[in-house]
């Protein structure tokens, strides 16, 4: 089983934020559940300092440019400036097999100098993990656009919004609550837009109907006539 902590990102982020540039992983990770894994990053030269960030917590996400799920936490209070690597081992039962995990850094006490109501954040590049046992329930599926349900048009309107963000996301990337919220009209719109369909169809269908009964009419009416 994953956790199930659920993150509406509002924040823009990229694999690196100021000075800390994640080396490791990277696209092309491949790691196993159950072996030991190195998490590394570097000071990339810009600003702020990996001394600004400071004290961060270091976790597994998996999840698109609007959400994020937490899949393992790795270690809390850890001080970017004077520890370049912190060494973890993956559970196997937290997820499934596949390249939708990132590693997510976040700064304790320094704020994003964008957006300053929020914490500092730096991403990995999205890796591989093999030997996974767990399984993804129906919102993370969505969240890394893989299909679920498409037993109703709201279901299916909601995993395409998921992909496209999925695909756009280097690692995590940022949105709004409003913008959330205008993807789930959207969804029972495209729901309603089916039941006026199928209202549509209905009456065509009872037109025809009558059509059909006012032309038996005409012909005995023609036929006494003649």
């Amino acid at each position: 089983m994953f956790a199930s902590a659920v993150v509406l990102l509002v924040a823009a982020a990229s694999p690196a934020l100021g000075n800390l540039f994640m080396t490791s992983p990277v696209a092309s990770t491949s790691w196993a559940a159950g072996q030991q894994q190195t998490i590394t990053w570097k000071d990339d030269g810009s600003s702020p300092s990996l001394a600004d960030l400071g004290e961060c917590s270091i976790s597994v996400y998996v999840g698109s440019q609007t959400q994020q799920t937490l899949i393992q936490a790795i270690a809390t209070n850890v001080n970017v400036a004077t520890t370049s690597s912190v060494v973890f081992t993956p559970d196997a039962s937290a997820g499934e097999n596949g390249a939708y995990y990132f590693i997510r850094v976040e700064s304790a006490n320094f704020k994003d100098p964008n957006n300053p109501q929020y914490p500092a954040e730096a991403f990995s590049s999205k890796y591989t993990m093999t030997g996974m046992t767990g399984t993804f329930d129906a919102t993370v599926k969505a969240q890394i656009g893989e299909t679920g349900s498409t037993g109703s048009t709201g279901t299916t309107g909601s995993t395409g919004t998921s992909s496209s963000a999925a695909a756009g996301a280097a690692g995590a990337a940022a949105t709004t609550g409003s913008a959330a919220t205008k993807s789930g009209t959207s969804t029972a719109a495209s729901g309603t837009s089916t039941a006026k369909t199928g209202t549509t169809n209905g009456a065509a269908t009872v037109s025809g109907g009558a059509f059909a009964c006012l032309a038996g009419v005409a012909a005995v009416a023609l036929t006494m006539l003649l």
